[in-house]
């Protein structure tokens, strides 16, 4: 039987040669680094300071060793091979895609080896580079491999086998969590974060880890969104060098509009979900504090951070929802959660939805345009003024979580080699070569060290802005309604603070062509809810549109 065995494993091998060499070999692409010298200069006129950056291309990475891993099996993936897998790809939400597999159109290897390619194609290109990604998971074909095995097994509403990608301030066992800053290059080995445990027991497929505003944008004062010292300037799509990428999850947005893998997962202390996937025209869902497991994140803050998922649609994002969720023992805020955020299926049917529409804002034309479409379908529409609320101590409460939580992170979640105990470790380890480490300034985390507050006066501090928060969107419990709308992240900080869930749409694009969307505020725990309406939106108004240069 042995024999038998080794001869057939050996027939195989031969077959699977004779198939590679049936193929052209591709040349492989280099990346290069360019002159950026002509760029910068146009982008110092730009209109907002915060777009005029100092670079675009990381100095510490080089892509060429982050797809070294691919080199073999991309040389036998042609630009035919990538054309007649757009079709079945491009713009699919996640049950499209698994039925294309069952039908024998696709599998997992093609489907990773589709996104390896497309990410290299545009990322190599300087006319079109996004700087989205840090690094990819060096395991993933043979992952994919091991996934087609099992391909008849699984739901189309599964997130099994589909590439999803991780800001880069989530742990992974297999590769670096650097949070964008040169402080933890070699934060490597570590284990998995919580909710990568439950994707890859789901089975997704993590192909690798995205650029961040650095340290999730509680680091530099006025500095651009998107910018990391080891990821360089994330550009977006839709207009590069001329629209905001949005943040903390500046990647995470531009790669799923870019159509770089299924999804992402990003993560939010106030709007670093629902700012990066309004600029870019993509699904995102903050959840309620205790949805999902904040372990083996790198923190700003215990009290409101939490990851969520990023999508080209809403279907996908309740497929994803349901993919992280989990009880952790070992986050004090961690919930069971029991709902399923996808069971039965949504439809369009806008039937008793209730929502809430902020007057101080119906002077917004796509805004405007919406709502006359909600009240056309039959939605029922409370115009809400909302009172003048007091937002103090916001910065304070970051600075002092973030003083007590990275320490701990450092300590607990962090590989055994990384020296720096406290945010004044980094702090100092920049000064050493701050062109290089913080070429905008590390103002923020100057302030987190100069604060003195006490853990006393900052209990009072947030029973404050929770309260105030609260009070903003009091309509909700008022006039009992399902959601309040907003547009992009124009309320995070307030929905952050009162611990609402937020579930952010494509609503439309200004005449620029910048993406703009309709965030909707919910109740805690009612993202089943905010999905549902979310999806009656999205079918109504089907707006999200591929940016042109990357269709």
């Amino acid at each position: 039987m042995k024999k038998v065995l080794t001869i057939l494993f050996f027939a195989f091998f031969v077959f699977a040669c004779q198939q590679k060499e049936e193929k052209q070999k591709q040349p492989s692409i280099v990346f290069r680094k360019y002159n950026e010298t002509a760029d910068l200069e146009k982008q110092q006129s730009h209109k907002s300071g915060r777009m005029q950056f100092k670079l675009f291309q990381s100095k510490v990475l080089d892509l060429n060793a982050v797809f070294k891993p691919f080199e073999e099996d991309l040389a036998y993936f042609s630009e035919e091979d990538y054309n007649a897998l757009k079709p079945l790809i491009l713009e699919q939400n996640i049950p499209s895609i698994q039925k294309n597999i069952t039908a024998g159109k696709l599998n997992y290897e093609k489907l990773t080896l589709f996104y390896l390619y497309r990410i290299r194609k545009f990322e190599s290109d300087s006319t079109k580079s996004l700087n989205s990604i840090i690094t990819l998971n060096p395991d993933v074909l043979k992952e994919a491999r091991v996934k087609d095995k099992y391909r008849n097994l699984t739901s189309d509403f599964s997130i099994y086998g589909m590439p999803i990608l991780l800001k880069d301030n989530i742990n992974t066992n297999n590769m670096p969590t650097t949070a964008g800053a040169i402080a933890l290059t070699e934060n490597k080995n570590t284990k998995d974060a919580f909710i990568v445990e439950k994707l890859k027991e789901n089975g997704a497929l993590i192909i690798g880890k995205v650029n961040l505003s650095e340290w999730a944008y509680f680091f530099c004062s006025g500095c651009p969104l998107g910018y990391s010292a080891i990821g360089g300037q994330t550009l977006n799509p839709y207009g590069r060098g001329e629209f905001e990428t949005g943040g903390s999850s500046a990647g995470s947005g531009v790669t799923v509009a870019a159509n770089f893998a299924v999804a992402a997962v990003g993560t939010e202390t106030a709007g670093s979900i629902t700012s990066p996937s309004s600029q870019n025209s993509v699904v995102g869902l903050k959840p309620t504090i205790g949805v999902f497991s904040r372990t083996g994140i790198v923190p700003i803050s215990s009290t409101l951070d939490t990851p969520g998922p990023m999508t080209k649609n809403v279907i996908d994002n309740a497929i994803f929802m349901n993919a992280m969720r989990g009880f952790d023992k070992n986050d004090v805020a961690s919930k069971e959660i029991k709902d399923d955020y996808f069971k039965n299926g949504f439809n369009n049917d806008f039937g008793k939805i209730k929502l809430g529409v902020l007057k101080p804002l119906l002077g917004d034309s796509i805004y405007s345009a919406a709502i006359d479409k909600l009240r056309k379908v039959g939605v029922e529409l409370v115009e809400v003024t909302p009172p003048n609320i007091s937002f103090n101590g916001f910065v304070t409460l970051l600075n002092i979580d973030m003083k007590h939580d990275l320490p701990k992170y450092l300590e607990n979640n962090a590989a055994k080699n990384i020296a720096l105990k406290s945010v004044k470790d980094v702090v100092d380890f920049n000064l050493k070569d701050s062109i290089l480490r913080a070429p905008y300034g590390q103002q923020l985390f100057d302030g987190i060290v100069a604060d003195q507050t006490t853990l006393e006066e900052l209990a009072v501090i947030k029973e404050n802005l929770s309260k105030e928060s609260k009070n903003y969107f009091r309509a909700l419990q008022e006039e009992n309604l399902d959601a309040i709308l907003s547009i992009n992240n124009y309320h995070s900080g307030f929905a952050a603070t009162a611990k609402y869930p937020t579930l952010t749409v494509p609503m439309g694009y200004k005449t620029s062509g910048e993406p703009v969307s309709l965030t909707f505020v919910g109740t805690p725990f009612s993202e089943r809810k905010l999905l549902e309406i979310g999806f009656a939106f999205e079918q109504l108004t089907k707006v999200r549109k591929m940016p042109k240069n990357y269709r």
